[in-house]
């Protein structure tokens, strides 16, 4: 007796109307909750802290490339676990609002990986381990309180990214002391971008368009200032300053004279994707062009993951 062929696969439908087997249908809802290309922005957070401490690439880098990915992560899934009401109506496309990831496994999921992100920064140093469980508080916060309030919301995101550099730093904590201040740049650009995304959905106003363009604007000054005293290579870190301002200026305008819903959210892809620069020029400037050039290199990760997923 000839034996039975398989059954053919389930397949279903995925939100681009595509046809992929069940299986592959789920992998891709994980990873669309995951915004990958979020997560290699925060690589570059880390690459960049690291380098103002001076250390050769060691595996308390690996470690922190790891916790930081795990913290990024695990922020991003929280936030759709607490936005799901929201999303149902805004957004059902996103993987809980449409089924295709249950809400209890999307929280096991994120609080899961915020664990792993605070372990793996304990391999690295005691003070990393610390950072990283303050990195935890700030994301709770801003995912589960202050993601609505409309001053404390953005400050509290900044934070998150701001942290997140001097997480790398941890590598050595002699270097956040003396380089902490350099935080308060992706902390401010972040700000400027959470303020401009509060418009993603149904439009902004023009004063908070306008706030956003300044905050960006600040951290672009202070960036020209780093690239005058940081002791590394000037040149390069130039360089990346002009094509961050080409990207991200542009949209931000945009979206300051017409604050409709589609130019706020090419403002908020170009913030994201575009902090990668903000680190390029830290590192570049403090570390030298070899430092910089390997930040940057997440920026493609990120850009190519872009095409794939949501950034938003």
């Amino acid at each position: 007796m000839a034996a039975a062929e398989p059954p053919p696969a389930v397949r279903s439908p995925d939100h681009h109307g595509a046809i992929l087997p069940i299986e592959s249908r789920r992998l891709r809802a994980y990873l669309e909750i995951l915004r990958p290309a979020n997560v290699a922005t925060a690589l570059a957070d880390v690459l960049a802290g690291y380098a103002l401490t001076g250390l050769a690439p060691s595996s308390s880098l690996a470690w922190l490339l790891a916790s930081t990915a795990c913290l990024y992560a695990g922020g991003i899934v929280l936030n759709d676990v607490f936005d799901r009401r929201i999303d149902a109506v805004e957004r059902p496309e996103r993987p809980i609002p449409s089924g295709r990831i249950r809400t209890s496994t999307a929280a096991t999921l994120g609080a899961g990986l915020l664990g792993v992100g605070v372990l793996a920064a304990s391999q690295a140093t005691g003070a990393a381990a610390l950072m990283a469980a303050a990195i935890v508080a700030a994301v709770l916060s801003y995912d589960a309180v202050t993601k609505p309030m409309a001053i404390v919301g953005p400050i509290n995101m900044g934070l998150c990214r701001g942290l997140n550099l001097v997480l790398g730093m941890a590598a050595a904590p002699a270097a956040i002391r003396l380089h902490w201040p350099l935080a308060l740049i992706p902390w401010i650009y972040i700000v400027g971008v959470t303020v401009v995304s509060r418009g993603e959905v149904a439009g902004g106003t023009k004063r908070a368009a306008a706030i956003a363009l300044g905050l960006v604007d600040l951290s672009l000054v202070a960036l020209v200032v780093v690239t005058m005293i940081g002791p590394g290579s000037p040149a390069t870190a130039a360089v990346f300053l002009l094509i961050l301002g080409w990207r991200i200026v542009p949209p931000f305008v945009e979206a300051w004279r017409d604050p409709q819903p589609a130019h706020a959210r090419r403002a908020v892809r170009a913030g994201v994707l575009s902090l990668v620069l903000v680190d390029a020029v830290i590192a570049a400037a403090y570390a030298g062009m070899i430092w910089g050039l390997a930040v940057l290199g997440t920026a493609l990760a990120a850009g190519w993951l872009a095409r794939l997923f949501a950034v938003t």
